[in-house]
């Protein structure tokens, strides 16, 4: 396997401020999704090694870090999001080359982190607690407290977004941090450690200890150390983070994917509509926990919805991520052949394959390439309409009214995004209010929005918010204080 080298080594992990080997020295192979070449090696952190970044963490907040005020700590973080800007070009090439997506999505991702890091940096000294009325001769007030250590193990589809949300607000709370970065996808997790090193943040605040789930993952979930979980990924894995993190009684953040609807009503734009219908099912090859992977389209308007994004579908470009087309690879060989399983089910179960787009003999043979696929006439109950598939596939499924729309929408185990495209005014706000989801889109489709907007799911899609003073909330403690002076 030929090899791609990374601009710096990518195999220590990042604890109390210092790069050093991996407790047991082992290492694990970092593969470039595009052609299959070797990126490089990282680190493959066990148990011991998450015990001392706990233990860095634990003296960051006895030190130097809980020392800070808040207003110094927002300091720390928007520097930390002016040196992301000033590196976002080497930030989206090493994202690129990580996860498979186009660079110009890696770019994207680099200035989400920013963004992060910006807006936490703002909101750290603007977290406040209130005065409560309350007896006579009293004076009750609450506090907002960080809860301690964090843990943070974040996916492989979108590390610096998804570190940006979740660190970038435990920071600003004042915790301190160990980030387990996905096996698959470490290179950017690595570099944020150096920015945050290098923006002056104190030794111990952040620690980075990549390695396989179920040893540092299982490892961190379960250290009794830990106050405080936030997880995004599977609803297997989040199952075992909950159970495990319950016998310490830590809270958990969980974030656990989706089965996300967009509602196209007759009377909806569709010239406004249909390049989101699209680009949210397609964006970092479909592997987005909000993909919109459904799109529910009243039946008066289904002919053209099928037909339009059909031609749109085989316009779709698909090549290596530095290629920065359209569509880029699946993360893995595994993910690979799960999402070729599902097309698999598309044609071998007789269902309508209305475009799908085309592969050039000229990709890398060692990539990991699906072809984009857009799927008609579904049934609402089929499996690729009930699961996560994770891959470039939308199903285009039919319905007749209102009533029924929510019906399908709420009709999967998951809870997080949707859209409605409609005119109708008392229509979209309706809509909205019965959808069992997190967050909802109405003309218009974020997949998963801004970083002011708070974002989770409900039912299998997990609970606890992220983004926004949301997750600040989430991140902290609240104290009562009641003061007797009379």
């Amino acid at each position: 396997m030929a090899r791609a080298a990374a601009a710096f080594d990518t195999s220590p992990v990042f604890v109390g401020g210092h790069w050093r080997r991996a407790a047991g020295g082992r290492t694990l192979p970092l593969t470039n999704p595009s052609d299959g070449s070797l990126l490089g090696e990282i680190a493959r952190g066990e148990a011991a090694d998450i015990d001392d970044a706990v233990r860095a963490a634990r003296a960051a907040l006895e030190g130097d870090w809980g020392a800070l005020a808040a207003a110094e700590r927002g300091r720390v973080l928007a520097k930390m999001g002016t040196l992301v800007l000033e590196q976002a070009d080497e930030l989206a090439r090493l994202e690129a080359l990580d996860v498979g997506k186009p660079l110009g999505q890696g770019r994207t991702d680099a200035l989400a982190l920013a963004r992060y890091l910006e807006f936490y940096g703002g909101a750290a000294d603007k977290v406040m607690g209130q005065t409560i009325p309350y007896a006579n001769g009293y004076t009750a007030l609450t506090l907002r407290e960080p809860h301690g250590v964090t843990a943070h193990i974040v996916p492989w589809n979108y590390p610096m977004q998804i570190i940006g949300r979740s660190v970038g607000a435990a920071l600003a709370m004042g915790n301190a941090c160990v980030l387990k970065p996905a096996e698959e996808a470490c290179l950017t997790a690595l570099a944020f450690a150096r920015i945050a090193a290098q923006a002056g943040l104190p030794a111990g605040a952040l620690n980075v200890v990549p390695g396989r789930g179920e040893e540092a993952g299982a490892a961190l979930s379960a250290h009794p150390g830990i106050d405080h979980i936030s997880f995004t990924g599977s609803a297997a894995v989040g199952t075992l983070i909950q159970a495990a993190a319950a016998k310490n009684a830590v809270p958990v953040t969980l974030e656990l994917g989706g089965k996300s609807a967009q509602i196209v009503f007759a009377d909806a734009d569709l010239d406004q509509a249909l390049p989101f219908l699209v680009n949210a099912g397609i964006q970092n090859a479909g592997q987005t926990c909000s993909a919109a992977s459904r799109i529910l389209v009243e039946r008066a308007v289904f002919d053209e919805v099928v037909s339009r994004m059909a031609g749109r579908y085989r316009a779709l470009r698909v090549g290596p991520a530095l290629d920065d087309l359209d569509v880029g690879p699946v993360i893995s060989r595994r993910q690979h052949k799960i999402v070729s399983g599902y097309l698999d089910l598309v044609h071998t179960g007789g269902l309508r394959v209305a475009a799908a787009a085309a592969l050039p003999a000229t990709l890398p043979p060692g990539g990991y390439y699906v072809a984009p696929t857009l799927v008609a006439d579904v049934d609402a109950g089929h499996r690729i309409a009930q699961e996560e598939i994770f891959g470039p596939v939308q199903a285009l499924i039919a319905f007749d009214g209102e009533a029924q729309a929510l019906a399908i929408a709420n009709g999967t185990p998951y809870g997080l995004v949707a859209g409605v495209w409609t005119r109708d005014g008392s229509r979209a706000l309706r809509v909205a209010r019965r959808l069992r989801c997190g967050q909802v889109f109405v003309n218009n489709y974020g997949a998963g929005g801004g970083v002011e907007l708070p974002f989770g799911g409900v039912k299998h899609s997990g609970h606890g918010r992220e983004k926004g003073f949301e997750a600040l909330y989430g991140l902290s403690a609240l104290k009562t204080v009641a003061i007797k002076h009379d």
